[in-house]
């Protein structure tokens, strides 16, 4: 589970099979997914309620997490100075 407290957006990715099988899911490209998860948040659209990429997730990961976990959790909000500015 320290995986899911590092990068919990690599958690989510792995738990549904892997970057590629998340950008399919979420209809986005390698690349942006790449990008999400060297960032480790979702982006600023999943909290104007314009995308539901938590809610994807979780509906396909076998219920390894919920989008209640991985919004919290991912919530760029929560990042620390240090991990922004390493991106």
């Amino acid at each position: 589970m320290e995986l899911a407290k590092s990068n919990p957006i690599k958690f989510a990715f792995d738990a549904v099979g892997g970057r590629a099988k998340a950008a399919l899911l979420l209809h986005r490209t390698y690349m942006a997914m790449s990008k999400m998860e060297k960032k480790k948040v979702l982006p600023r659209t999943e909290y104007t309620g314009e995308t539901k990429y938590a809610e994807v997730l979780a509906n396909n990961s076998n219920k390894k997490f919920t989008a209640k976990w991985l919004l919290d959790a991912a919530n760029p909000s929560n990042q620390s100075e240090t991990e922004k500015s390493n991106v």
